[in-house]
């Protein structure tokens, strides 16, 4: 088996010899699994930065680098703001290919 690409927009650090689909000739293309953190809202800004701080120093750790990549992965760490921007962005872009392939969702259980 030989990988093609990887999904991300980014090529993986784990295999960086690997391009990326965009770079395959599909530009703009990427679909990556992400995580975050997400506070209630009106939770105080206060809280909020410092959370953020913390997870930040916490990815940046060399023990998180290493088992990030053992597992695949490149830790990555944003602004409340900026992953604000990310969840909407996801949001608009998988809205899209739903509507498109016509996937609705079932409530009814």
């Amino acid at each position: 088996m030989r990988a093609l690409a990887m999904t991300a927009a980014q090529r993986s650090q784990l295999a960086p010899d690997i391009p990326t689909v965009a770079e395959s000739g599909l530009p703009g293309y990427q679909a990556a699994i992400w995580n975050g953190v997400l506070a209630p809202a009106g939770t105080p800004r206060a809280i909020i930065e410092r959370v953020n701080r913390e997870i930040t120093t916490a990815m940046k750790s060399k023990d998180t680098i290493e088992r990030y990549a053992v597992l695949g992965g490149d830790p990555l760490t944003s602004t409340p703001e900026e992953f604000a921007r990310h969840i909407r962005a996801e949001i608009e872009k998988w809205g899209r290919v739903a509507k498109a392939a016509g996937i609705q969702i079932d409530l009814a259980r």
